[in-house]
């Protein structure tokens, strides 16, 4: 199996999504515990008015109005990429929010890296993106599924605090690469560190 890691900028965690995606084994990336923590636990560039709110309403917006997609990156894409991120694959079944079995074991890692104390204390978004390929609508509606899919997954499987986690589709108003809207590199899901729950908690020393 094949491993890409990608920093940018602050910190997230991206893995790809497709619409549809390739169904091979060897298509899944496959990410150490220990590589996902060092790439969620760097320093954050937070943004506190870049809302799940805000991003959802500029998606909508941009497919309601039907405009042609920018040739450089769009401007949800540019705010997005003050963000680190990392990139793993996950699958899905065809045109389908269906996680396929071989990509638990990569969900599996990211809940660990999500429990470790090093990121315990945490919120995360996870943000799903598509390529051009179908309709605007479809793929704004198939990458939110997919986003949610992951969400649940990371809560109910491997019980990460709901209230630590957020899930957006942007369909493909976010392209990776512009220039080749169709490229599957485009797909692909993003969770971005979005900063803490709360001040940390101070330590509890022992009267002497």
């Amino acid at each position: 199996m094949t491993r890409f890691i990608r920093f940018v900028g602050g910190l997230a965690l991206a893995a790809s999504l497709a619409a549809p995606l390739a169904t091979s084994a060897s298509a899944q990336t496959d990410l150490s515990n220990q590589q996902i923590i060092q790439g969620l636990s760097g320093v954050t560039n937070d943004d506190p008015s870049l809302t799940v709110e805000l991003l959802r309403k500029m998606a909508q917006d941009a497919v309601a109005a039907n405009k042609p997609l920018p040739l450089d990156k769009s401007e949800i894409a540019k705010r997005l990429d003050k963000l680190a991120q990392i990139t793993v694959q996950i699958q899905f079944a065809l045109n389908s929010s269906i996680i396929r079995p071989e990509s638990y074991e990569t969900l599996g890692s990211i809940a660990d890296a999500l429990h470790h104390p090093i990121l315990w204390n945490y919120k995360f978004v996870v943000v799903g993106n598509t390529d051009t390929t179908g309709t605007r609508a479809y793929n704004l509606k198939l990458s939110q599924e997919r986003a949610d899919a992951i969400v649940q997954a990371l809560v109910v499987v491997y019980q990460v605090s709901p209230e630590r986690l957020q899930a957006l589709g942007l369909g493909q108003e976010a392209l990776q690469v512009p220039s080749k809207p169709e490229d599957p590199i485009n797909r692909r899901v993003q969770i971005f560190n979005i900063g803490t729950m709360g001040p940390m908690p101070k330590a509890v020393t022992n009267p002497q």
